[in-house]
């Protein structure tokens, strides 16, 4: 069996391996603890050193053994082609010499949406891209960057047929081209909605559930025109980086630096304004490319695939009967996408089978035995026992960091590098922003066993936690820490042969009735999900968790009854 590789460079590092059919992926964020892995100065690029190494030990390859090397080119600006040469020694230079020597570049746009087409399992499919800010056009298309990228996909071919381009207006010292990035647009004003401190897009989209869009809706509108055959053109400078131009409203200018001023309610008002906008530009462009290919199934990727209540509206309303989300549609993922594409478009092999966790990562490492940290004590090799009593320590709201198996590729926590909690109690969520320090608004998601997601929620989830679906309102009061203010939640439909949360969702329905669990990440704030065992223990201890399962062994705080007992007089 052949191997291929496939690297980001940019930020999200990150290092896939495609061999025997099996898929190996890293993000370099979880060795350096640096979240997304951010080079030093923009443009910097840097090698996935430690995810690279791991992945090929975990295959048990050396660098020689590798067929092929893919990465996403970045190169801004090119006048024409020449640049890729240019990009690929750059990037090669980083590299083990057999590794370099491979590498081959593709644009990141492609990169992006073949990391979700080629693991959808679908034949036929329209796919599309958007983000900040992808690969050079060059002299295809013309000056400037992917934004926006509509794709026909078949499994013998790629076919880009839809392409955002900068528009050319008149300037002050003669023509300027004028950028529509919707990711851009997001971003810029995520900036003047949420103070510093918390990541704005995400919490910009949480908060715009406490909004009335109304409010600023006709002036976020004129910021942003939809045009025939997938048209989005956004005003200068919102639809470019910019950190600095006010955001004239209510006779107040709104900037990065003043946001912390402007009231929360208005601030609500705004993100409900600013979503509403994004989603139906994003909706805009998906109905054209259904139009285009005429396709059953949308295939979406890139940074804004990552907003969860887009992507719950795209379900609904853009045209398709199947919308499939990469299941890390971020820059890391380009790193898989490449390693796909090398896999299966150059050395013609099968597809691997739709995945339903991943998992794709290393394993935490033992439970350090030496030093139990003050104010736990561990009940060790639990075995089969361990999910029943971890369930028991659940159903009586106690909140428990869970730790089984390889660690999940992408930004969303899927239950192996998780903190678990009842779902039943508002209490619980209000707990847990406070225990990672995150904004009282901020939502938590539910794991919820796959074949009971539609009794409690109005559509299935999704295994990679990527979209919104609406809590069935005769359920929402027994699932008040999952469900948001707008009655959604972020579901995660968590398959049969799922290995991390499986058999605790199992054993928790049996004990609550309830086939669900509250699911956030087991990180600290502002930095990455853990990877070890030691990191593991010493973020339980720093928050405070009630107790810490790892492998077979439960770290269980000295203020926790002992819930064995319990468990079995249940039974």
């Amino acid at each position: 069996m052949p191997a291929v590789l496939g690297l980001n460079f940019h930020h999200d590092t990150a290092a896939a391996l495609v061999v025997d059919g099996r898929l190996y992926a890293a993000e370099e964020e979880r060795w350096s603890g640096v979240k997304h892995n951010h080079p030093t100065r923009k443009g910097t690029l840097t090698a996935p050193t430690r995810a690279l190494q791991w992945c090929l030990e975990a295959a048990g390859l050396e660098p020689e053994d590798v067929d092929a090397v893919w990465a996403a080119s970045m190169r801004p600006n090119p006048a024409a082609g020449w640049w890729l040469a240019e990009e690929r020694e750059e990037l090669a230079a980083l590299l083990p010499a057999p590794l370099g020597e491979h590498l081959r570049l593709l644009s990141h746009h492609t990169a992006h949406v073949l990391s979700g087409y080629l693991l959808s399992g679908h034949e036929h499919a329209a796919g599309l891209v958007i983000d900040a800010g992808g690969s050079s056009l060059g002299s295809d298309f013309g000056p400037g960057r992917e934004r926006i990228t509509g794709y026909h996909l078949w499994p013998d071919r790629i076919d880009r047929l839809h392409q955002g381009m900068p528009a050319v207006v008149p300037g002050p010292v003669g023509p300027r081209r004028v950028h529509s990035s919707l990711g851009h647009f997001y971003r810029n004003l995520a900036r003047r909605v949420i103070p510093p401190g918390d990541e704005p897009e995400g919490s910009m989209m949480a908060l715009a559930a406490f909004g009335d869009p109304q409010r600023y809706g006709t002036h976020i509108r004129e910021l942003v025109r939809l045009g025939d055959e997938g048209e989005v053109r956004i005003d200068h400078p919102w639809g470019s980086a910019d950190s600095s131009t006010p955001l004239l409203l209510d006779g107040r200018a709104w900037t990065a630096d003043n946001v912390a001023e402007q009231p929360e309610h208005k601030r609500a008002d705004l993100a409900a304004a600013v979503q509403e906008v994004f989603a139906e530009s994003v909706v805009h462009i998906a109905r054209h490319l259904q139009r285009l290919t005429r396709a059953s199934t949308l295939v979406f990727s890139g940074g804004c695939a990552l907003n969860s209540h887009l992507n719950g509206q795209l379900a609904a309303d853009s045209g398709f009967d199947t919308l499939f989300v990469a299941p890390a549609p971020h820059d890391a993922g380009t790193a898989v996408g490449a390693a796909l594409y090398g896999w299966h478009y150059q050395l013609g092999q099968e597809r691997l089978q739709v995945p339903t966790d991943a998992a794709w990562g290393p394993d935490p490492g033992a439970l350090p035995t030496t030093t139990v940290p003050t104010g736990y004590h561990p009940l060790p090799r639990l075995g089969p026992g361990l999910a029943p009593t971890v369930a028991a320590l659940l159903a009586e709201h106690r909140i428990v960091g869970w730790v089984q198996g390889q660690l999940e590729f992408g930004p969303r926590a899927l239950g192996h590098r998780s903190i678990l909690a009842h779902p039943g109690h508002a209490a619980t969520r209000n707990r847990l922003n406070a225990i990672k320090k995150r904004a009282a608004y901020r939502p938590f998601a539910p794991a919820v066993l796959a074949e009971h997601a539609t009794e409690w929620f109005m559509s299935a989830g999704d295994p990679f936690m990527n979209r919104v679906a609406t809590v069935r309102r005769c359920r929402a009061d027994r699932i008040a820490a999952v469900t948001h203010h707008d009655g959604t939640a972020r579901v995660q439909s968590v398959a049969a042969d799922h290995q991390g949360l499986r058999n605790l969702l199992e054993q928790f329905h049996d004990l609550t009735g309830l086939p669900l669990l509250l699911n956030t990440s087991f990180n600290l704030k502002g930095t990455p999900i853990l990877r070890t065992a030691e990191q593991a223990v010493a973020a339980a201890v720093e928050l405070r968790l009630d107790a810490l399962a790892l492998g077979d062994t439960l770290l269980l705080a000295d203020h926790v009854p002992d819930p064995r007992a319990a468990f079995l007089r249940t039974r």
